[in-house]
């Protein structure tokens, strides 16, 4: 676990906590992968079922809420690490966005930096 505590530490860009349910949806699959625990411009915590596959990428949905509306962006993720929970059948996984839209990337920093949360 100590290497998993490192790279967290590592950590640059400021992570929101979530707030509200948000499922996070495999694209291809149109299959929920996971809920979503944090989010930053570069990455992602998800509170998953099962584990996903080591290095795996993903193109990933997920409702992002904006002024009076709730709108999917989409995402290209990758696996970094992933690691049992306290909670029986619960991963935790983290994730570092490789793809984005230009306009879904100024969603996603505009809700960031909006957030009242370290």
């Amino acid at each position: 676990m100590s290497q998993n505590v490192t790279s967290m530490e590592q950590r640059r860009a400021r992570r929101r906590a979530v707030d509200f349910t948000t499922i996070v949806t495999d694209a291809i699959t149109g299959k929920p992968i996971g809920q979503l625990g944090n989010l930053s411009t570069t990455g992602m915590l998800l509170i998953a079922a099962h584990a996903p596959r080591s290095d795996a990428i993903y193109q990933v949905s997920l409702p992002l809420p904006g002024p009076g509306r709730v709108e999917p962006i989409e995402l290209g993720i990758q696996e970094q690490w992933h690691e049992s929970t306290p909670r029986a059948g619960q991963i935790w996984a983290g994730f570092r966005i490789i793809a984005i839209e230009e306009h879904d990337a100024a969603r996603l920093a505009n809700w960031v930096e909006n957030s009242g949360a370290p």
